[in-house]
């Protein structure tokens, strides 16, 4: 069995489909219940007793040096590596080739939440003698991947042949792929891997369709994660308590307030008196003004609310 002892999670985006919600705060740092949406990809690697963490971001740096104090995450000091100019997935990893040396790494995204088995994919790489092994699924987002007996022989229709599967945003590399990616450059790593392919590298996959697994690309999908977490499905990864708690033990709701239906209200929030939330979404710090009505709305941190909304973010 193949053994990962450190990850790479991709937290640079730039949260352009979640807009407004990311406008002060990245995608990944997005509160899922009571918990950043990126802790659910550390509590994933860690898991795996993966040991370094390095994290990219872009946008906001300072938020997530507010959100994890000291760079560390339970027992797992974290490395975040600042880039000033976006450099996409591929450049990304490049810029983090210092820091990985010359062991095996695992990416991940940090903006996807699921509970694939990730061993599997880790075994594969390994058992394969593969240089990049990718997490693939039907997604219903595209169909990217060519992948046929084991191996992934086109990606993105570079050689022709029709794509079945999706990437689902984890991998696992050797390190030779810091040799094909220049230097210092905005790059994908999707045409470094059909070049690859092209030339005979060894590319493998594993088909992950049991579990769940969400790509926060909008706000529907965002009510999607909540709903079934309200419907019980909670990743066994996750160690800490109350977590998926619907109202947060700091947050002061008015006994004459309604909290309805999927809805959340985070940590240090306040609802006031006769106010009403339906399918509604309170990030911390935000106050409801007494009898405000929200349906189906999403209330940014710190927030002051008054008056009657739906379907609307805040």
């Amino acid at each position: 069995m193949g053994q990962i002892s450190q990850a790479f999670v991709l937290g640079a985006g730039l949260g352009t489909r979640l807009h407004p919600l990311t406008e002060e705060l990245p995608k990944p740092l997005v509160p899922i219940f009571q918990k950043p949406l990126i802790t659910f990809a550390l509590d994933h690697l860690i898991d795996l007793e993966i040991k370094k963490i390095l994290i990219n971001t872009h946008r906001l740096p300072e938020t997530f040096a507010a959100a994890f104090p000291g760079n560390h995450y339970r027992h797992v000091d974290l490395t975040f590596v600042n880039e000033p100019i976006l450099l996409e997935t591929g450049g990304g990893i490049k810029n983090v080739e210092a820091q990985l040396a010359t062991e095996p790494f695992i990416t991940y995204s940090g903006d996807v939440l699921t509970d694939l088995p990730l061993q599997p994919l880790i075994d594969e790489h390994f058992n394969r003698k593969n240089d990049v092994t990718l997490a693939l699924r039907q997604t219903h987002l595209g169909s990217a991947i060519a992948f046929r007996d084991g191996r992934v022989v086109d990606i993105a229709g570079r050689l022709g042949i029709p794509g079945n599967f999706d990437f689902a945003n984890i991998a696992v590399w050797n390190c030779a792929i810091f040799d094909r990616i220049p230097p210092a450059q905005k790059i994908s790593f999707i045409p470094i891997l059909g070049e690859w392919i092209s030339q005979g590298g060894k590319i493998g996959g594993v088909v992950m369709e049991k579990g769940e697994w969400f790509n926060l690309g909008s706000r529907a999908e965002y009510f999607d994660v909540h709903r079934a977490i309200l419907n019980g499905w909670q990743p066994a990864y996750i160690k800490e308590r109350a977590w998926a708690a619907p109202i947060h033990p700091s947050a002061d709701v008015d006994p004459t307030a309604t909290v309805a239906g999927c809805s959340v209200v985070g940590k240090d929030c306040r609802v006031g008196a006769g106010a009403r939330l339906e399918d509604s979404i309170v990030w911390p710090g935000s106050q409801i003004a007494s009898n405000a009505e929200l349906f189906g709305c999403i209330v940014r941190a710190r927030k002051a609310v008054t008056g009657n909304h739906r379907n609307v973010d805040l």
